[in-house]
Formats: C-alpha cells, structure tokens, sequence
C-alpha cells in the first residue's frame, strides 16, 4: 500500500496529494479569470477534505485575484498541521522582460511580500525558482540560495527548496544549505528524483497531470482507468504517488468537482504491471 504521508524537512507531515494554487485565479496562461469567492471555496473544501500542503506563489493570479489573498481570506487563521509552500525568484512588472530574475538583495522583498500577503509570520517553505521560461541549469545559484538561508537563520522561512533546478544546481544548493524539497517538471528528472529518495529530499512535481508541452499518456493509461472506473488523470495522480514515497503532488483547479475528483485518486490501487508503464510520456 502506497503511503500516504511524508514529512518536508523532516518535521512538516503533510498528505502527499496536495493543492497548487496557480489555477484558482484562471483556468490557464489564456483562460478567462475565475470568481475570487469559487477558489476560496475550493480552498475550504480542499482542507476539509484532508489537504494540508497548499503550494502557492505571490506571482499566481490574473488582474485582482490573487491566490494569496484568495489563501488567507478562505483559510486564516491557518490550522497548525496546515503547509503553505511559496516560490521566489521570478520578477513581474512594468519594463521587465520575461524571464527577469531577483537579485540576492531582491529576495528578501519577495519574501516579506509573501509573509505580508499571506498573514503569516514564518513561511514554511520557500523555493528559490531558477530561471526564466527555459529549463532548468546554465547558472550558479549559490548567491540567492545563500540569500534565503540568511533569512531562514533569521526566522523568515522554517525550510529552503529549489525549483526547475539541474543535479548541479541542487547539488551547489545542498553545499550552502538544507535542500527539503524540490519542485521540477516530473517527466524530466529521474536522476534527480533518486538523488531526493536517497537524501529524503521531498519531490515536488509541476504539472503533476501534464501540461505545456507535456500532456499525460492517456494511451498508456486508459486501460487502467477502464478497469478502475476512474479518469485518466486520476489514474495519473495515483500513478505519481506510487512512483516514489518522496514525490508529493500538487494538482490545482478552480473546480470543486475537480478538486474532488483529485483527491480521489488517493484511494486508486494499480497493479504492478500498471506501475511498470510511465504515467507521462
């Protein structure tokens, strides 16, 4: 049986199936923006249903819905076992281009920004997001890592993460500080994700059900979802979490019905040979 439970840092247990926050504002980068009160009510239903990892950033959101305000107006005061994972590093505004990235001295603004919007003292997570809209590596990040690791001594952020990272940029991140999770794109990091099972290193995928250029097989794994009585993406999910007790997923939606659907993946038992099939191509 797959457990179902993995502790970030070694002190923050939390449900590996999760909740991304970047769809609450809008269904995609072109689709129309969603009713601020729809996502706060997914939020709510999500907790009540068992959620206790929320991984957001102050960048998520589309005109004046922003999932962090859409995060503390549905769920503050925030439950003691509740995560809150966030993201910095990517720069947005007026005159920037795309892809802009914070200096070492612009993250503590990013990260106060953070702790401000979400009405929170600490963060519990905080990933360093590397690069612009390119994959991961070609940059040391030794300096902004060690940015952060200040303000994790000073008691900003309880743990550090890197996202959309190379093995030598994770590996340059781990000689300045702790590394407790990882957030890369799933269908290209198996040598990463090994390096986080042997380190106890949570492993965070994005697009956890396909994306970009990625979409999940659903060849691969129709046949289970037949057998199951289950969708495709919830064949996926389930799928993910059998990979590896380190990986935690984090779908999103601004639907309850998908929302539900999500975490209903929990309960989804594959054969071994369903498991021996990638859940993405």
């Amino acid at each position: 049986m797959t457990t179902m439970t993995f502790s970030i840092g070694g002190d923050l247990p939390v449900h590996r199936l999760g909740f991304g926050a970047m769809r609450l504002a809008a269904g995609g980068a072109d689709g129309s923006t969603r009713d601020r009160e729809s996502g706060i009510a997914v939020l709510r239903r999500a907790v009540e249903l068992g959620v206790n990892h929320i991984d957001t950033a102050a960048f998520y959101g589309r005109g004046e819905v922003l999932a962090n305000e859409q995060i503390r107006g549905a769920l503050a005061p925030y439950r003691a076992d509740l995560v809150i994972a966030t993201k910095v590093g990517p720069l947005f505004g007026p005159g920037l281009p795309r892809g802009s990235q914070a200096t070492p001295e612009q993250l503590r603004g990013l990260v106060e920004a953070d702790l401000s919007s979400l009405g929170l003292d600490r963060l519990d997570l905080v990933y360093l997001r590397v690069g612009g809209v390119t994959g991961p590596g070609g940059e040391s990040i030794a300096e902004r890592y060690a940015a952060l690791a200040e303000l994790r001594a000073q008691g900003l952020i309880r743990h550090l993460g890197v996202s959309n990272v190379d093995a030598a940029q994770l590996a340059e991140a781990r000689a300045v500080a702790p590394v407790a999770a990882v957030q890369n794109l799933h269908t290209t990091d198996t040598a990463i994700l090994a390096e986080c099972e042997r380190a106890g290193i949570a492993f965070v995928p994005f697009f956890p059900l396909g994306g970009g250029e990625n979409p999940i097989a659903t060849e691969r794994l129709a046949k289970a979802a037949a057998r199951l009585g289950a969708t495709v993406a919830q064949v996926a999910l389930a799928a993910l979490l059998a990979s590896s007790p380190v990986t935690l997923a984090i779908p999103g939606t601004g639907s309850l019905r998908h929302l539900e659907e999500n975490l209903a993946a929990a309960d989804l038992a594959l054969t071994p040979e369903e498991l021996a099939e990638p859940a993405q191509g």
